[in-house]
């Protein structure tokens, strides 16, 4: 079984206007070659897909991302099956704009997690059946704690990741009860500031914690740029997988342009990178130059945590045994 993993799918704003001439496969470029032959697709949803709703002002915000209900139409064209919507931009046009997308992301045959009505619906694992085994994917974030779903109020799975913080404990039972279901469970994280290519220290504790309450994966992402990636008592640890499909301003340090698509294969357990730029508002397959140096950049990084990386001619590769000396 291979699952791909992609970065922050932001089809908001100057995407949104491209959107309204160009075919809805736009935004993927010369990516879905790849991405189709996974089993399985999950990413990232970086803004509500709805037509409804008013940009949230209770709380002080700059940036809102919303993108036309129409364009449900640029996940199932790649064959996204489950989008994460734990994260800062679930609720940026508020509750009914929320709600208009769950009911669209349903019709349409996409599951989520991370969001919706109440707690326990904001928490629900997504567990699917793929190739006689039972796939679980729970979703939560440490951004926007005043968003937090309660048991009468709806809003996204807030966990505040710290000893004894909001939700915490309930995550890590949820953990547990979810891993005695399925054969393998994946966490997507929204987590941490949105710059800096070193994971905090505290998500390394806590990524260590989930694997030990049984989580096989770590989907971590709200970094616009990839960190690199960790192997814990051969789990894969990916901290942050940065931004996919976006409208944002580059910076010249930290490449907020360079991401890869990352597959899981779970037979083999083995780890593959695919570099990737994006470019005119759609992710494009990095080329020559710019490829070596988006992978070479991922190899250090890795090499900091400990991680050894196979160099291939178009892509990285990670064997979960396999670590530095």
């Amino acid at each position: 079984m291979k699952i791909a993993f992609i970065g922050d799918v932001m089809i908001g704003r100057l995407v949104n206007e491209i959107l309204k001439y160009e075919e809805f496969k736009y935004v993927w470029g010369d990516t879905l070659e790849i991405l189709k032959n996974a089993d399985l697709r999950a990413c990232n949803l970086e803004c509500v897909i709805s037509d409804i709703g008013e940009p949230w002002s209770i709380t002080p915000k700059v940036f809102h991302f919303r993108s036309d209900s129409k364009n449900i139409e640029v996940l199932k064209v790649a064959n996204i099956n489950i989008v994460s919507l734990a994260n800062n931009h679930t609720l940026d046009y508020g509750y009914e704009a929320m709600f208009d997308m769950l009911e669209n992301l349903k019709k349409n045959g996409i599951y989520y997690t991370g969001a919706g009505k109440n707690l326990g619906e904001a928490s629900q694992p997504v567990i699917l059946k793929i190739k006689n085994k039972k796939l679980g994917f729970i979703a939560f974030t440490d951004n926007e704690p005043f968003w937090s779903a309660t048991n009468n109020k709806p809003g996204i799975f807030y966990v505040e990741l710290k000893e004894g913080g909001k939700n915490l404990d309930y995550l890590l039972s949820l953990i547990e009860e979810t891993k005695r279901k399925v054969d393998y469970l994946i966490i997507s994280v929204h987590w941490g500031p949105n710059w800096g290519y070193q994971p905090l220290k505290e998500h390394i504790y806590f990524a260590h914690k989930f694997i030990e309450c049984g989580a096989d994966f770590i989907f971590g992402h709200s970094p616009h740029i990839f960190r690199g990636i960790e192997i814990y008592k051969e789990k894969f640890v990916l901290y942050s997988v940065g931004d996919f499909i976006d409208d944002y301003a580059v910076d010249e340090v930290e490449r907020n342009d360079e991401s890869f698509i990352f597959i899981w294969d779970i037979e083999r357990q083995t780890l593959e990178l695919y570099p990737t730029i994006i470019e005119n508002f759609q992710a494009r397959l990095a080329k020559e130059d710019k490829k070596m140096k988006i992978m070479e950049k991922m190899i250090k990084l890795c090499n900091i945590l400990g991680t050894k990386v196979e160099l291939e001619k178009d892509k990285l590769l990670i064997k979960d045994k396999l670590k530095l000396n």
